[in-house]
């Protein structure tokens, strides 16, 4: 008996519940194998089997696989297309966008004060710094606002990365004026100004009125300049150039012309329209040189009616 049991302590036990422990203890049968227990495969490997839902199947066959990767470039290549777009899109923002200020104009040394201006006017209307934006009306109603010797102004392009060209242009004179020390100006639209850039006009207005000036009032208004510029517009228009411009004595609302080869004045009244009386102005002289007679002086003052003496 005890050499039974002596053999039998010799026997070495068996691994098996061991090895089944670490089989158990491995990772999941799901991550190693692809055939599993109570589960269902779905699609086919084969092109000539169709399955449904065979895009999200298991199985996929090389044409479902190809059609993926044509999906997948077409999502791709619209990605590409959306950032290009995009940086076009902000490209050409940038180089509409005016954060500089370049001014052009002839004869004119100095341009600064007309780039402030127009950095002022931006300023107020952020939107229109966009050259597309940018409402040129009201631009140069600001422009003429500051600066009345501007006649217009209009954007002329980019001048390089965030910068706009601005092209202007000048009023030119055809009347002058010295008022107190001070050199009005007016141009053929009426428009008054202090600052000109080109030769001194010829046409000078003497104020004879005798009209004493109080603090703060002007003998003449940007309405009056405005009328002397129309008259001699238009007298010029009429082929007669206008050498001087007098206001009378005792009186801001009247003008005496002097005309070129016409040896008597002519009065005029700024409360009547200035082409009404340029016309009957010319009228009148053409009548006086076709009768052969010259007065001395011209009225032309009431509508449709001349006084001469």
């Amino acid at each position: 008996m005890a050499l039974f049991s002596k053999k039998q302590k010799n026997i070495p036990g068996r691994r098996r519940p061991q090895i089944a422990a670490e089989r158990a203890t491995d990772a999941s049968l799901d991550e190693r194998y692809s055939f599993r227990r109570n589960r269902t495969l779905t699609g086919s490997v084969s092109s000539h089997v169709a399955s449904a839902t065979e895009q999200n199947a298991q199985l996929k066959s090389a044409r479902v696989q190809t059609h993926d990767l044509v999906r997948q470039r077409r999502h791709l290549g619209s990605i590409l297309l959306l950032v290009l777009a995009s940086a076009g899109i902000l490209y050409y923002l940038i180089s509409e966008f005016t954060a500089g200020v370049v001014v052009r104009v002839e004869g004119v040394p100095s341009t600064s004060v007309y780039e402030e201006t127009i950095q002022s006017y931006l300023n107020t209307q952020p939107a229109q710094r966009l050259r597309f934006l940018l409402n040129a009306q009201r631009l140069n109603e600001y422009m003429q606002s500051k600066t009345p010797e501007v006649a217009s102004v209009r954007v002329d392009g980019a001048a390089g990365f965030g910068k706009s060209t601005f092209q202007l242009k000048m009023r030119q004179p055809i009347a002058g004026w010295n008022m107190h020390g001070q050199q009005q100006y007016v141009d053929t639209t009426g428009v008054s100004f202090a600052r000109n850039y080109f030769p001194a006009p010829t046409v000078q207005i003497i104020d004879d009125s005798g009209v004493q000036v109080q603090a703060g009032q002007a003998v003449a208004s940007n309405r009056f300049l405005g009328f002397v510029g129309r008259v001699v517009g238009l007298a010029n228009a009429q082929g007669y150039a206008v050498t001087q411009v007098t206001i009378p004595r005792g009186t801001t609302r009247q003008i005496d012309l002097r005309i070129d080869r016409v040896g008597y004045p002519i009065k005029l009244s700024v409360d009547r329209g200035a082409g009404e009386q340029v016309e009957d102005m010319a009228r009148a002289i053409a009548w006086f040189v076709t009768h052969g007679q010259a007065p001395q002086y011209l009225d032309v003052r009431v509508g449709g009616k001349g006084y001469y003496r």
